[in-house]
């Protein structure tokens, strides 16, 4: 299957994943988050994991198991992290720490390399010094600006692993051990980003009702109070009185996400009273479905408040798709404002660049073209698979400079 990607990046760059991989053989990796589905993490890993193992590699991914109350915490660790005024009770802060106790007993292979994934399972590592092994913590999430206490107490468990990785230059902070740079990536042989029949994408419109014939204004996330689809809805009605278009908020949830439901049926209420909008709950497994609203699209957007990375941004942009979204996080990665897509500030600023748009299509083309060429150079997922290749290797000739 690996074979497969030498007709998007070259024959050169897949020869160069096997032999970075050969110099790992015998090198067990597992890698562990909170959800199997939902969200960037569990997305990533589902299409690089199989990969991995194709270029030889020992590699495994195993979820932690835990409760509401668990997830209900983390939430609220996840937002304090992005900036939110939350607090967070040390009766809350323990019973974080039992849980993942309780799952490093049953969850921890005999492994060379324990890839944690996030905040939720941050605390495994305490097996470390017993398992004498390797530890890698990633951070998938906007670390820009996180609360004091929270990240004081966070702070503390990072320092014990080997290495950590951000995915954006602004997320580092002070730590004692290294910091890696990798962002994300997308699969462009996945079902959400290959490409798809007409037929299809007319299809799945008609499914949901959405007229093909007049201008369609998409955001794909999940329902989460940091990916602003009320602020969407409020730029999207500013452009509503000067031209005639529709909305499509379209998303699923995550099982280690509690607020979900709540946000969708804020945004349903507040949509209720406009038959263009359209509030598209997706099960797990919806990849083509989101692929066809995609590539229907005329314009997408992310107006995210916080953003570890966005690869909705990268779907988009890979389609060939004008996208505005939020100069924050991990998005100025992706989008050199006016040359690959627009960045904004402001709900205002997102209504202004849509009727800009919209009345532009030319202009709007050249960004998608341009967006596009971004991605494939960039953030493809044979250079973020050849990133964690070098970075398992740098675990065992730290002496050594690895370009990552």
């Amino acid at each position: 299957m690996i074979d497969k990607y030498k007709e998007i990046v070259g024959e050169e760059v897949i020869e160069e994943l096997y032999l970075v991989a050969k110099k790992l053989k015998g090198i067990t990796v597992q890698n562990i988050n909170s959800t199997p589905f939902g969200g960037g993490v569990a997305e990533i890993l589902s299409r690089m994991v199989p990969l991995m193992r194709e270029l030889g590699l020992d590699v495994f991914w195993d979820v932690i198991k835990a409760d509401s109350r668990f997830f209900e915490i983390t939430k609220k660790i996840h937002n304090t992290l992005h900036g939110v005024d939350l607090k967070i009770s040390k009766e809350e802060l323990d019973y974080f720490r039992q849980v993942n106790l309780e799952n490093a007993n049953n969850i921890l292979r005999r492994s060379d390399i324990v890839f944690v994934h996030d905040p939720q399972p941050v605390y495994l590592v305490e097996k470390k010094k017993k398992l004498k092994n390797k530890w890698i913590w990633r951070c998938h999430i906007d670390f820009s600006s996180p609360k004091r206490d929270v990240w004081k107490f966070l702070k503390k468990i990072i320092e014990r692993y080997d290495l950590s990785v951000f995915s954006a230059p602004s997320f580092a902070h002070s730590l004692k051990v290294r910091q890696v740079l990798i962002p994300p990536s997308i699969d462009p042989l996945s079902d959400k980003n290959k490409p798809l029949d007409p037929i299809y994408i007319e299809e799945v419109l008609r499914r949901f009702g959405i007229d093909k014939n007049r201008p369609i204004i998409t955001q794909i996330s999940r329902f989460d109070y940091l990916k602003d689809p009320l602020g969407v809805i409020k730029a999207y009605r500013l452009v509503k009185r000067y031209l005639d278009c529709q909305l499509v908020l379209a998303g699923g949830g995550a099982v280690d996400d509690p607020e979900g439901v709540k946000v969708l049926e804020e945004v349903k209420a507040e949509a209720a009273s406009d038959k263009d909008i359209f509030v598209l709950h997706l099960p797990a497994g919806s990849n083509l479905e989101i692929n066809a609203l995609q590539r229907a699209s005329t314009i997408i957007l992310q107006k995210s408040l916080r953003e570890g990375f966005g690869l909705t941004v990268a779907e988009a942009l890979w389609k060939e798709k004008p996208v505005i979204a939020s100069s924050v996080g991990g998005i100025p990665l992706q989008i050199a404002h006016k040359y690959s897509g627009i960045l904004t500030y402001t709900i205002e600023g997102t209504a202004y660049w849509i009727k800009q748009l919209l009345h532009e299509p030319d202009y709007a083309r050249r960004l998608a073209i341009n967006g596009r060429r971004h991605i494939q150079n960039n953030f493809l997922i044979t250079r973020h698979i050849q990133d964690y290749l070098l970075l398992f290797l740098s675990l065992y000739n730290p002496e050594e400079i690895v370009y990552l």
